[in-house]
């Protein structure tokens, strides 16, 4: 009875109800519930080094979560066109913000990267990433659409205008990322592989090239490649983290790593979750993620939509790319690159960026009507189609 009063409900919730992936949406909301017991667990020590009352940065976390959450309902809610056009007034807003960064924002660790409105700091450039894999899809696919339309060259432009703006402030991991999303929507929309792989060169003579100009940035990658050839306190810590934690971690507010650890709330809360839940809880934070990125690519298989098609894997690149350039930092497995980890770690923009990323990502998969494959932009079809 229920469930055919359910399926009967023809009310905007309602309808949200039915069509939207409500495995995904769960997982979503496990991520938040964890981490806001996560940073309860991991932020008090931070927070009592510094002066601060020792839940500040749970209070804070907690307030943010309302307008991460209001992000995530308000946009999984949202017509294909609403999506662009939020999207559009996000990655314009998000670029003129970026840009006041760098002339009035504090400069922090060497970088100018945040803004300071109605006394709250905001790093814009979190809310770059998500907008920019809507608005480049929506011109790829509108290329496709139509003839004469220069999809392609106002999305190259698109991207080099915000990847100029992020080296300026400098931010390289931030530009890494958002060349990373752009290039994989790119490859999805049936680029050559062979410009693919030019691309791909041009990447890696950029990194080579701040290896040699930016003292700050060799200085992370000679710390990678040797840890005693500077100051590498903190990813240290982060394996005593985890190698005290062994298989099950030493309970809940047990870890002593972190009284340690300047950033155990924020850019090595994993090392907090190794330590205190041991091996079998980080796994299983991983799987977490895992299912969301296969699960919607699974939702979108029969796609019929290129928009749909392209928007979903440049906001799962980000997604899949940010987990783990935060857990490889950790872990000693990447240079250590200061990214938070998407719902668990403290941090305001990050948080309610990611609540606009899941609810873009949860608007684009809702079953629709007209899901027949249609393969006709693949770079496989078409060569299958050129033979014919």
């Amino acid at each position: 009875m229920t469930g055919r009063m359910a399926r009967s409900d023809k009310s905007v919730l309602g309808l949200w109800w039915r069509n939207t992936d409500r495995w995904t949406f769960a997982a979503f909301m496990a991520l938040i519930a964890a981490g806001v017991f996560l940073v309860s667990a991991a932020s008090p020590s931070v927070a009592e080094r510094i002066g601060l009352a020792p839940f500040h940065f749970v209070k804070r976390h907690i307030v943010f979560l309302f307008p991460a959450l209001g992000a995530l309902l308000a946009m999984s809610l949202a017509s294909r066109q609403t999506l662009w056009r939020v999207s559009t007034l996000v990655f314009s807003g998000s670029l003129f913000l970026c840009i006041l960064a760098i002339f009035m924002g504090p400069e922090i660790k060497g970088a100018t990267r945040w803004v300071h409105m109605f006394g709250v700091s905001l790093q814009p450039s979190e809310f770059l990433k998500p907008s920019l894999a809507i608005v480049s899809a929506w011109l790829m696919a509108r290329h496709h659409d139509r003839e004469n339309f220069p999809g392609y060259q106002l999305s190259i432009t698109a991207f080099l205008i915000a990847a100029g703006v992020l080296l300026v402030q400098p931010d390289f991991g931030m530009t890494f990322v958002l060349a990373c999303i752009w290039g994989a929507q790119l490859f999805m929309a049936g680029l050559p592989l062979l410009l693919v792989f030019v691309l791909g060169g041009l990447v890696v003579a950029g990194i080579i090239g701040a290896y040699i100009m930016l003292p700050h940035v060799a200085s992370r990658i000679d710390r990678f490649l040797d840890p005693a050839a500077g100051d590498n306190y903190q990813v240290q810590k982060s394996l005593d983290a985890f190698g005290n934690g062994g298989l099950f971690g030493t309970g809940p507010a047990h870890g002593q790593v972190k009284l340690k650890l300047p950033d155990a709330h924020a850019d090595f809360i994993f090392a907090v979750i190794g330590e205190e839940l041991g091996l079998i809880a980080t796994l299983l934070l991983v799987s977490v993620f895992c299912f969301i990125i296969v699960r919607s690519f699974m939702r979108i298989r029969h796609s019929d939509d290129l928009f749909v098609v392209l928007a979903t894997g440049g906001l799962l690149t980000q997604l899949a790319l940010q987990s783990l350039i935060h857990m490889g930092s950790s872990l000693q497995l990447l240079p250590a690159k200061g990214m938070t980890l998407p719902f668990i770690s403290y941090g305001g923009s990050s948080l309610i960026a990611t609540g606009f990323s899941a609810g873009l990502l949860l608007a684009l998969t809702r079953r629709r009507a007209g899901t027949a494959p249609d393969p006709s932009w693949s770079p496989v079809f078409r060569g299958k189609k050129a033979h014919a």
